[in-house]
């Protein structure tokens, strides 16, 4: 039996008179950029989320790039962020003509640890981004205890985190600002691109939206050189239609999760993430694990609700994470590998100083993770053939 990564229109479709209701709605109305149906979204999505704020925008990335704008951030500037994550992070950081600066990862969690973000603070440094990796928070207060002090603002690219929880506040309201993905493969998918910029700051929050729309208020009235990174009312209609139901597919996907885990830590050589149970600590988690593992399975820290955006598996041994790849792939079980080449190892970024560096975790990371399908509408018997498929793997070593 075929095992997609993602089956969008098994959601989709379960939905799809009250979306095409959306859709004719929005038509009749005539209102096509902002207006009603942006500002609802926005108003439901920060009461969920807890916040002051909410100004829905174009993409994900836009939205980073938007949060650094509002902070002034540019030339000379150095924003500290992990080398283990997705390019939108960094690379927006380049596009407003900033530095960014790289941080090895937890090998537990994956995300950027305080202890790491310590030792590359300079006075050159204008903002801390780390990521909620994979559906799991990043160690916010350690992080927040570097920056406040300072001065520093702190923007959570919470891009696959949206509802995930640390000490039981919403990611996205911990820092200065949070910003957000409705990408497809998102927990909370739209129709195309579309993401979210969340703070408590007022001024903030109005400089924001007046760049979000040329840097003009009123209209044709320009304070600031900001863009156009609207969302749009057609894709804010459809999208409030799926978030009654996030809570559902959040709870299927924490189901399906904790099931491949079950399943799984009875593998012979199979483990559980060293420091699962555990708070982050303070960097000092061993990237090796214990001789004759086989198989690490991911586990959440304490104090954090995970949402599982990915399932990601560690696979020790060299090339041992590609066969494991293939083999499902022959078994028609779909998989990604998120993230092949770290950050700081990117050609883009080759001119930078951190280029040279060895970040020995993530560059681990990037050789050993597998993510396997997750998504709420995965069946018991798709998951137990992808479990089947890993049991035949390692079992043979």
């Amino acid at each position: 039996m075929p095992v997609p990564l993602l089956d969008l229109n098994i959601q989709n479709l379960a939905l799809e008179s009250e979306l095409k209701a959306a859709f004719e709605r929005v038509l009749r109305s005539g209102q096509f950029i902002l207006g009603p149906e942006v500002e609802a979204l926005e108003g439901a999505l920060a009461t969920m989320l807890g916040v002051r704020h909410s100004i829905g925008v174009s993409s994900g990335t836009d939205a980073i790039l938007l949060a650094l704008m509002a902070l002034d951030i540019g030339a000379g500037d150095e924003v500290i962020c992990p080398t283990f994550t997705f390019f939108a992070t960094a690379g927006c950081v380049s596009r407003v003509g900033a530095t960014p600066i790289f941080v090895d990862s937890c090998p537990s969690c994956f995300n950027v640890q305080a202890a790491g973000i310590a030792r590359k603070l300079s006075p050159r440094t204008k903002a801390i981004m780390p990521v909620h990796l994979f559906g799991q928070a990043a160690e916010m207060d350690e992080i927040l205890e570097l920056a406040r002090p300072r001065g520093i603002p702190v923007i959570e690219d919470a891009a696959q985190s949206l509802g995930a929880e640390y000490k039981g506040k919403p990611v996205g309201g911990l820092g200065t600002f949070g910003t957000f993905s409705f990408f497809p493969s998102k927990n909370l998918s739209g129709f195309g691109d579309g993401g979210l910029v969340v703070t408590n700051d007022d001024a903030l929050a109005a400089k924001a939206r007046s760049l979000r729309a040329h840097g003009a208020k009123p209209k044709y009235y320009h304070k600031y050189v900001g863009g156009n990174f609207r969302i749009d009312p057609l894709f804010a209609a459809l999208l409030a239609v799926k978030l009654p139901h996030y809570q559902t597919y959040t709870q299927k996907r924490r189901d399906n999760a904790a099931y491949y885990t079950a399943a799984l830590a009875n593998l012979p050589g199979v483990v559980l993430t060293p420091g699962a149970g555990k708070p982050c600590g303070d960097g000092s988690l061993p990237v090796e694990v214990a001789p004759g593992s086989r198989l690490v399975l991911p586990g959440p820290h304490q104090d954090v609700t995970h949402i599982w955006n990915q399932y990601t598996l560690r696979v020790p041994g060299q090339g041992r994470r590609d066969a494991l790849k293939e083999t499902l792939k022959a078994k028609k079980v779909g998989t990604e590998v998120y993230y092949p080449v770290p950050m700081h190892q990117q050609e883009c970024f080759a001119g930078l100083p951190s280029a040279h560096e060895t970040l020995p975790v993530a560059q681990r990371l990037a050789t050993e993770s597998l993510s396997i399908p997750i998504y709420p509408e995965l069946t018991r018997t798709q998951q137990d053939e992808v479990i089947a498929a890993i049991a035949a793997f390692v079992s043979a070593g």
